[in-house]
Parts: C-alpha cells; structure tokens; sequence
C-alpha cells in the first residue's frame, strides 16, 4: 500500500500544477499546488520499511527534519486553501497568523533536531528511543500541529461538501474522511510518542497500525482531492467517444445529402492554419455535421412527399423517410431550398439530443438500405 503512494501523489502534483497553470493569480488553486508540492517533495527524501511496508524512514536527522517541515508546510498551504475559499478578507490576516504557528513549529523542531545525538531521528519512529527527550519533543510538535491541520481543514471540508452538489460534494466527502482519518492518526501516533516518552511500552502491532492508518488516509486525501477533476475529464472523454462515434454514424446520411446538396458543406472561417487546425476538432465536426444534415434535409424536403405519401414528415418513421431519401436523390440534378421546402419537427422529444437521435436513426436506416 505504501509503495502506491509516490505515485498518486505524483500524479496529483502534476494535475494541481496544471490547475494552477491555467488561474496563477487564484489563491485558493495556489495554495493546493503548494500542498501538494510539499507533500510530494517530503515523499522524495523518505523510502518505505520494506519489512512492514507502511513505515517510512529517513537515512539521517537532516531527512527526517526536512520530511517533517514540509509535510507542515504542506498542512499550512492546505489550511490557506480553505482560508482564501471562504473567509475572503480575513483570509490573509488568518493566514498570517497560521504562518506563525507553523514558524513556531518549525524552530521547536529545528533546536530539538540540533540537540539528540547524532543518528537518534533517523529509521522508522516506532523503533526511535522516545525517551530522549529531543527525539519526543521533535514527534510531539510536528505530530500535534498536523493533528490540529488536518483536523481543522476536515471540518471545513465535511462543512462544504454540505453545501456543494456531486461530483464536487463527493470528493470533499472523500477529502473530508481523509482528512480527519489523517488527524486521529497523528494525535495516535502523538499519544503513543508522549508514551514511550514516559517509559511505557506501546505494543508493536498499535503502531504498525497506526501507520497504516496514516498511509491509507493519505490516500484517500488525494483521492479526495483529485476526484471532481478526475470525474470532470472522465465525462469530457465519454462525451468526446459518444460524439465521435455519433459523428460516424451520421456519415450515410450526410454523404447522401452532400451528393444532392453540395452548398451545405461548411468551410473553416478562414484558411488560416489555426482555423483549419480548430476545424478538424471532434466537437466541431460533429456540430457542423449536424447543421449540415439539417440543412441539406431542409433543402430536398420537397422531393420528399410523393403522391398518396404522408405529407406530414413528422410522422414519418426513419425507415421509411430514408427510402424517401434515396428516391429523392436518384432525380437528376442538385436542389438547393425551396420556398416549398417543409420544415423536418421532431417527433420525440424537444432538445438537441432527441434530434441528433433521429438524424442517428435515419443515417443507420440508410446504411441498412445499402
């Protein structure tokens, strides 16, 4: 489980990076890409125990220094974000007071860091002697803090997952479980610190879990996180698949009516590279194939109703107005529109899908009448 947590937490760097890309003046988007840069950048002077494989160890002081700092500057830019989202004003002032926090932090962990012996803060903390009593108060400060960090930004996520509608909702409730999840860990793993600082002995088994409590919160925080963005490109990618497909579908029908119509076909607004760059895109050919088919239904509308046929064209099935269609088409010579022209309603439905769908229904009649 440990060794999958470098990898979401690349991932999700790089997607709070591009986020921030795209808006570099948003505060609250800075201050997640910030969070992540942090925790991504305190995965990278760790490695995992391979023994329990839900630990991670630091080969000297400095690592671990370094680890637990920014993994608090992690917490202070997460607490930012929720800052600038809602408090607006008092946003920097709060801010500034929670950097001071975090700077208190920081020099407490620094002297405590300077005063153990050399090598007492590098390998897994379960396995650290607590009873020096630099090496618990280093753990106690960072561990208090990040229990009060994450404890605070979980409420306020669980507080505006609330108010907020799917998929949004659901990732700050992913977010908020994490968070929380995350918090209780480290006031756990705080708890057992002041423990073994007074010379009890906290089982093994108690702080393997309690790690692996942390890990799997961890995970679920960037879960969390990365979900409403993750869910928004999945349907981005559905939409993109169902256009192309619908884009293919429409091509007997459309090819049909260029045949007989051929001023329907739309041309790029100019013949710029960029026009026929943007042009060739799947959205814009499938809404002009649309508009297209529209059109060139519009203009052999009239050649459509024969003696003794139904004259109402919107009671007409897809089957039978695709025969239609390839009588109409076998006349010689192109059409254009007619001021007889008889406009095609939909018969189903009133939105833009239930016409693409009838379009979709005639093309495929066609393409079985071939």
């Amino acid at each position: 489980m440990a060794a999958c947590l470098p990898l979401f937490v690349t991932g999700a760097v790089l997607w709070r990076l591009f986020l921030w890309s795209r808006v570099p003046r948003d505060a609250p988007t800075r201050s997640v890409a910030l969070a992540f840069v942090c925790l991504g950048l305190s995965v990278t002077v760790v490695r995992p125990v391979n023994s329990q494989g839900v630990d991670f160890t630091a080969v000297h002081d400095t690592g671990r220094l370094v680890q637990n700092l920014l993994l608090t500057l992690a917490c202070y830019f997460l607490m930012c974000f929720y800052l600038y989202s809602a408090d607006g004003r008092a946003a920097r002032h709060r801010a500034r007071v929670e950097a001071g926090v975090v700077a208190l932090v920081a020099m407490a962990a620094s002297v405590a860091t300077l005063a153990v012996p050399r090598g007492a803060l590098a390998g897994p903390s379960r396995l650290t002697d607590m009873t020096i009593p630099g090496v618990a108060v280093f753990y106690l400060c960072t561990g208090f803090y990040m229990a009060y960090a994450f404890g605070t930004a979980g409420r306020w996520s669980a507080r505006y997952a609330g108010m907020s509608r799917r998929p949004y909702a659901t990732g700050l409730w992913i977010t908020a479980v994490g968070l929380c999840s995350v918090a209780v860990a480290c006031a756990v793993r705080a708890a057992f610190t002041a423990a073994r600082w007074s010379g009890a002995l906290v089982p093994d088994r108690l702080t393997v879990w309690s790690a692996a409590l942390l890990t799997v919160s961890s995970l679920l925080f960037v879960v969390g996180i990365v979900y409403a963005g993750l869910h928004t490109r999945v349907a981005a990618v559905r939409l993109w698949l169902r256009r192309r497909r619908d884009h293919r579908r429409l091509a007997p029908l459309w090819e049909l009516l260029v045949s007989r119509c051929p001023q329907i076909h739309l041309q790029p607004a100019s013949g710029t590279p960029w026009d026929r760059w943007r042009a060739r895109g799947v959205h814009r050919r499938y809404h002009r194939r649309i508009v297209e088919c529209r059109d060139g239904l519009l203009g052999i509308s009239p050649y459509l109703v024969g003696e003794g046929e139904e004259a109402d064209l919107r009671e007409v099935e897809p089957a039978e107005l695709a025969r239609r269609l390839r009588r109409a088409t076998a006349q010689s010579g192109p059409t254009g529109p007619s001021a007889m022209a008889v406009p095609l309603v939909m018969r189903r439905g009133g939105d833009r899908a239930a016409d693409v769908g009838q379009l979709i229904a005639v093309s495929d009649a066609l393409r079985g009448l071939a």
